[in-house]
Formats: C-alpha cells, structure tokens, sequence
C-alpha cells in the first residue's frame, strides 16, 4: 500500500511538471493566439466583409501603417536591425513585415471562420432588422419629399426667399 501512495504521488509531481513545461512553451505565444482566438471567434466577419468591401480596407491599410510607425518609435531592435528569414533589416522594413504578417493573420483567421470550419463556435445571431420610421410623426403624408429627405413644399418657399 505504501508503494501505490509513493507512486501517485511521483505521478501527480511528473504530472505537474508536465503542465508548467506546457505553460513554459506556450506562454510567450499567448498574445499571438489571443489575436487569432479574437479574429477568429468573436468577429462577425460576415458583417466585417460587407464593411471592407465597401471601403473599410483603406482604414484597415492605415492602421496598419500607423502601427508600423508607433511600433517601430517605441520599442526599436538593440543594434538597430532586425534578423528576419536570415536577412538584417532596418527597424521600419522590420516592423513592417511584422504588422503584416499580424493583418495576415487576421484576414486567414476571417477565411477560416466563413468557410464555416468554426462551426458553432463563431455562430452570431442576426440582428432584428430596423423598421423604416421615416415618415413617422408627421401625421400627413401628403408632402412630397425631394431627394434629400426634406419637405419639397418647405424647401420651395424657402429657396424663393433668398
């Protein structure tokens, strides 16, 4: 009996040092798979598309680049240079090719999630569509309203003031 409590107990410790060498080796990538768990599971990227599709990537362009500007002033490499596919590059081309590998990143992680391989782990509920509430609250809606929403009749009587 006392052998089987001697060895659950060498059990539990090796099995403890397995999870703290796990944590070791995964820890220094936790902010990179925080990035793709955010971009991959709680980004609509259904609504996102519709949003770049019709100009949202120029703003996406332009973080970017701010990003690449921020990063490269506030935490510049020690000699200058950076080590990158065996190459030594400057500090901006550097931080460059890193935000662009991070906006890749976000663009496969959307990829992933609309070819539908998340399942019902990204599963967002649509939105109650809006009603049309325009013409509620005037009580007549007898007047005609130009192409800008106004009320032609008003908008008449005041351009024959000026």
């Amino acid at each position: 009996m006392n052998q089987l409590l001697t060895s659950l107990q060498s059990l539990l410790v090796a099995s403890w040092d397995v999870v703290l060498a796990v944590l070791m080796l995964v820890s220094p990538w936790t902010p990179l798979l925080a990035w793709v768990a955010f971009w991959m599971l709680a980004v609509n990227w259904v609504k996102l598309r519709e949003v770049m599709i019709r100009g949202g990537w120029i703003g996406v362009v332009l973080m970017g680049l701010v990003m690449v500007l921020i990063w490269a002033v506030v935490a510049p490499p020690e000699n200058g240079l950076h080590h990158l596919f065996g190459l030594k590059v400057s500090n901006l081309v550097g931080k460059t090719v890193y935000v662009t590998s991070l906006l890749t990143i976000l663009f496969l992680c959307g990829a992933v999630q609309l070819s539908g391989a998340c399942g019902s782990l990204a599963h967002f509920e649509e939105d109650a569509p809006e009603e049309d509430d325009h013409h509620s609250g005037h009580g007549d809606d007898s007047h005609e309203h130009d192409g800008h929403g106004h009320v032609a009749e008003a908008h008449d009587a005041h351009a024959h003031a000026h």
